[in-house]
Formats: structure tokens, C-alpha cells, sequence
């Protein structure tokens, strides 16, 4: 076997992004592995890794990987799944890439899968808030929302900035989405909209915090060395995958307006890779709410702190800017599955390199980076993909 191959994509699937109550976990798991398959079913996954976050509570499941294994039609396959918070899907490609690489398997398969409707009651934001510090944060009721408020309270006070630049984020995500056939809003929102909208948390509102949603994606992946001329053309590289891990609680980080495992991924994937960030067509931030677009693209050091938002309300941020983001509607607008969310950044992604992106296509891209974020920014998980 080749030394250190170089593991590629050779495919994709994902269901709509919404909520699905005509189906089961298990069901909506299985399409979206069937998809990825149809895309190339001469290869056999040796390994599959789920990426979930809620099944145990929420629909009562764990054990996701024998279950999906099963039900898939992959017995022969080794299941398990991957924790980590809502960068769960994302640690399971981080996985899977380790897994090839190594040597372990030659084929893996990829699933992020999550429904949240199986309980959308006042129970969710408590199972949500397990993945803050259970002896002082969630333990004391704080939600991942209400945390974000404070936060982003903090920076605009800390770097003197109005509220109102705010809405060209959420702005931004909801123009996208109106090209993807698979996001949760398909349609563009008005600033007079954003100004009118519910308040979530001060200051966050509605339009500024990502709705929870069912879906599930997966990837195929397998190295480059097996694959013939045709099956060339259409798979995508990973060209790096950085996981990184840091403080939980807030209190026990030295400065909270700075997501140190985002920024530290973005540079260890990059040097990984070979690129500069100079060299990115595309990055897709997880914006589970504004504050996380912001501090995203100040750790990945696309802004300088306390002016990530100049780059939303120049345009910078628009699939015809100088770094297109959320190009397909991201969490905001496409709908943030949880811990499926980072499965569904590489499925778009892919999507991009391929040309395949329709309406929402990026012109030219071959190189994209996609992060996904665990908690308030605690685990960050960036994989670069090159065509």
C-alpha cells in the first residue's frame, strides 16, 4: 500500500435539510448513504463513522454505528460513532481521512445524522446546553443562545461596534440559500425583515441564530491510488484535516472573544496543506449564530478582532467577493442538523469543486475549507478540499 496516500472523496449524499417527521433516524441515515454509494458503488467502506450528537437523549438510540451498519446493508463494515458535540460529523471525517492515511482501512464512510424533531419541546435547549460545562454553565441554566448573547454583548461593546452591522450576516446566508435545493429557507430576507425580527437574546435575534434541524449526509472515501481516469475526474482531495481541542468553560479561557481551536486548526490544516488562506476560494464558517461567523473568520484571519463584520457589509463575504462564505446558506439558512452540519459543509463543498453547485456555484473554485465548531467554540474541526 502506498506510504500516506492521498485520500479523496468519490461521493456524496444528503437529504433535505428540515424537519422530517415521516422518518425514522435510521431511514434518514440510510438515503443519504445510498446516494453517496450510487456515486461510486464499486467501493466497499471497511469502516463507517457516525457523527451524532442528540440520538441517545433525544430519539433514545445509541449504538449508531451497528445500528446504521445494519440497516445499510453493511454488516461486514466496523460502526462506530463519533461525539463531539456539533462537530461531531466534522470529527468523523477527521476519522475517516486518519483511518485511510494510516493504513486501517481503504474505504470509509462518512454519516452525520441528526433529528432534533423527535423533541422539539423546551427539553432541547437542556440537551443542547450539555455541551457547555455541566458544573458551571449548564448546571447554572445557561443555553448555548443565551451564551452567545453575553458573548457578543462583550464584543460590541469591547470593540465599539452598533448592533445594526449585525444583520449583513444573516443577510448574507439567506441570498445563498435561495440557489440550494437542499437548505431549511429558500429565500432572501430584507434588512426592514431582520429589523423587525423576534428578539432571541439580546442581542441576538431571530434572524441571527441558526434553527435546529433534522438531516443527514454522507461522504464516501477512499484512496486516490485505487481510483481509475474517470473516477479521477470527479473526486475531490482532502488536502488537510485539523482537530483541535481547548478550554470548555468560558471562564477558564484567557480571552473569550477568541476562538483559539478555530484559529490554531486554520494554521495547522494550512501548513498541512501547503496554502495560505490568501489561496482559499471559498470558507464555510459554522454560524450557528452571528457571534460564531464573526469570531470564525477573526480566528481564521480573514479580519483583524473586532472588525469581521466590515467583510460582511462590504460584500467581501458574497459568492462574487474576494472570500465567498456560507455559499450555499450555511447553518442560518440551510439549517444547522447539529452534528450532521459538518457533513453537509464537505457535501457542498464537493459540490463547488465539482461545478456542481448550480446557483449557488463559486466560479472557478479549487480550493475550498470548511470548519465546523463543538460548544461555544471549544473543539474546531477545518478540513481543506482541493480539486
Amino acid at each position: 500500500m502506498t506510504q500516506n496516500p492521498e485520500v479523496v472523496i468519490v461521493g456524496i449524499g444528503a437529504l433535505p435539510v428540515g424537519y422530517h417527521f415521516d422518518l425514522s433516524l435510521r431511514s434518514m441515515a440510510v438515503q443519504a448513504i445510498l446516494q453517496a454509494r450510487r456515486e461510486a458503488p464499486e467501493f466497499e467502506p471497511q469502516a463507517v463513522y457516525v457523527g451524532n450528537m442528540l440520538a441517545a437523549g433525544i430519539s433514545h438510540q445509541a449504538n449508531l454505528g451497528a445500528l446504521i451498519c445494519e440497516y445499510a446493508n453493511l454488516r461486514g463494515a466496523e460502526g462506530s460513532t463519533i461525539e463531539a458535540a456539533e462537530a461531531g460529523g466534522a470529527a468523523a471525517l477527521y476519522q475517516a481521512v486518519q483511518a485511510i492515511r494510516s493504513g486501517f482501512v481503504d474505504t470509509a464512510l462518512v454519516v452525520g445524522v441528526e433529528k432534533v424533531s423527535d423533541n422539539v419541546d423546551a427539553e432541547l435547549e437542556t440537551m443542547l446546553a450539555r455541551t457547555l460545562d455541566a458544573d458551571f454553565e449548564s448546571e447554572t441554566s445557561m443555553t448555548l443562545n443565551a451564551q452567545a448573547a453575553l458573548l457578543l454583548q462583550r464584543y460590541l461593546y469591547e470593540y465599539q461596534v452598533d448592533k445594526a452591522v449585525l444583520a449583513a450576516f444573516p443577510l448574507l446566508a439567506h441570498a445563498n440559500a435561495a440557489g440550494n435545493p437542499l437548505a431549511m429557507y429558500r429565500k432572501a430576507i430584507s434588512i426592514e425583515a431582520y429589523s423587525k425580527a423576534a428578539e432571541i437574546a439580546e442581542p441576538l435575534n431571530l434572524f441571527d441564530v441558526a434553527p435546529y434541524a433534522d438531516g443527514a449526509a454522507a461522504l464516501l472515501l477512499t484512496r486516490a491510488d485505487l481510483l481509475n481516469k474517470k473516477q479521477r475526474n470527479m473526486a475531490v482531495k482532502i488536502a488537510a484535516s485539523s482537530l483541535i481541542s481547548g478550554r470548555l468553560a468560558l471562564h477558564d479561557r484567557s480571552d473569550p472573544l477568541f476562538f483559539e481551536p478555530a484559529a490554531v486548526s486554520v494554521q495547522a490544516a494550512c501548513k498541512k496543506a501547503g496554502i495560505s488562506i490568501a489561496d482559499l476560494d471559498f470558507f464555510e464558517y459554522q454560524d450557528a449564530t452571528t457571534l460564531h461567523a464573526m469570531l470564525s473568520l477573526e480566528a481564521a484571519g480573514f479580519a483583524q478582532r473586532g472588525e469581521a463584520w466590515k467583510l460582511a457589509r462590504d460584500g467581501e463575504l458574497s459568492r462574487t467577493g474576494s472570500l465567498p462564505c456560507q455559499t450555499m446558506g450555511g447553518c442560518k439558512a440551510r439549517g444547522f442538523p447539529l452534528a450532521a452540519n459538518g457533513v453537509y459543509q464537505a457535501y457542498e463543498a464537493v459540490q463547488q469543486l465539482r461545478g456542481e453547485a448550480g446557483d449557488c456555484q463559486v466560479k472557478g473554485a479549487k480550493i475550498g475549507m470548511i470548519q465546523a465548531l463543538g460548544g461555544t467554540g471549544a473543539t474546531a474541526v477545518t478540513t481543506i478540499l482541493q480539486i
